[in-house]
């Protein structure tokens, strides 16, 4: 027994990083349909260790945040979010619909060490400390000590019931991408960023699903029956365009073809077939 036959290839798969607010659900679910013998793994991740996990191929793609330290990654953006503000329920800003970052001016505006807006100068007052994570911050607004900036599927995934937040019109957005090593498009990487922009499974590049291809096969097929039909019946077609009945339209189509009038002196059903006279019989 040879080496391969003793150990065959592993079958191949696809391993998804993304990081917390995003809800790759949907892109999952398309792959599964369109690649079943590709099993997709998800990979957790969060936004500061996205970069890393890439390069150290650790994912072979992932939905990332930007902006990010994009060195030696290549990055699709995808969408971008609304920017909130996360208070409680009793706060001023609880009773206005938007608010700019001038508004904040006043509050005690918390910066976890994990924040993903990528801040110039954070709004507001700073707290004495960073909290670690967006979770503990928010943690902390529910106890008064602040408010939250963030992207609005952050302030959704930490929802609570005493807090909730409102539009920051002014401040800078995130930015989700699928990102990958610039140097290893693999043919599973191009169909998923086929997934995410959302191509047919016709014209999505990599792989072809296999349930695909008899159904490519069976429209080409019906294409060109459809072509080798109309051939056959272009007699019929005619009749149908000109909206004539069988006899009149065929007669009139002869007509145009072969010259009108001339058409019996040619085909001897004129006048010698008229004008001859019988033969009697001995």
């Amino acid at each position: 027994m040879t080496g391969s036959e003793a150990h065959p290839p592993l079958s191949p798969s696809f391993r998804l990083a993304y990081v917390p607010g995003v809800t790759p659900g949907k892109w999952v679910r398309i792959w599964n349909e369109r690649l079943p013998d590709v099993p997709l793994a998800l990979v957790q991740v969060s936004a500061a260790e996205a970069p890393g996990t890439l390069r150290d191929r650790g994912a072979d793609a992932g939905l990332v945040r930007l902006p990010m330290d994009r060195t030696g990654l290549s990055a699709i953006p995808l969408y971008t979010e609304t920017t909130v503000v996360i208070v409680p329920k009793d706060h001023l800003v609880a009773a206005v619909e938007e608010v700019t970052v001038e508004d904040l001016a006043d509050e005690i505006v918390l910066h976890p060490l994990d924040d993903t807006l990528g801040w110039e100068t954070p709004p507001g007052r700073p707290a004495f400390e960073r909290p670690a994570t967006t979770a503990d911050a928010v943690e902390l607004v529910a106890a008064g000590i602040g408010v939250l900036v963030v992207p609005q599927s952050l302030a959704r995934l930490h929802h609570r019931r005493d807090l909730t937040y409102r539009p920051v019109t002014d401040a800078p957005a995130s930015r989700v991408a699928l990102s990958w090593l610039e140097d290893e498009t693999s043919d599973l990487v191009e169909h998923f960023i086929g997934i995410v922009r959302g191509r047919t499974v016709n014209s999505t590049r990599g792989p072809q699903p296999a349930a695909a291809q008899p159904k490519q096969r069976g429209r080409a097929e019906a294409k060109g029956g459809g072509a080798r039909g109309s051939a056959a019946g272009r007699p019929a077609a005619g009749k149908s365009l000109r909206g004539g009945s069988g006899g009149a339209g065929g007669a009139k189509g002869a007509r145009n073809a072969k010259g009108g009038k001339g058409t019996g002196k040619a085909t001897g059903t004129g006048k010698g077939a008229k004008g001859g006279k019988p033969r009697r019989r001995p």
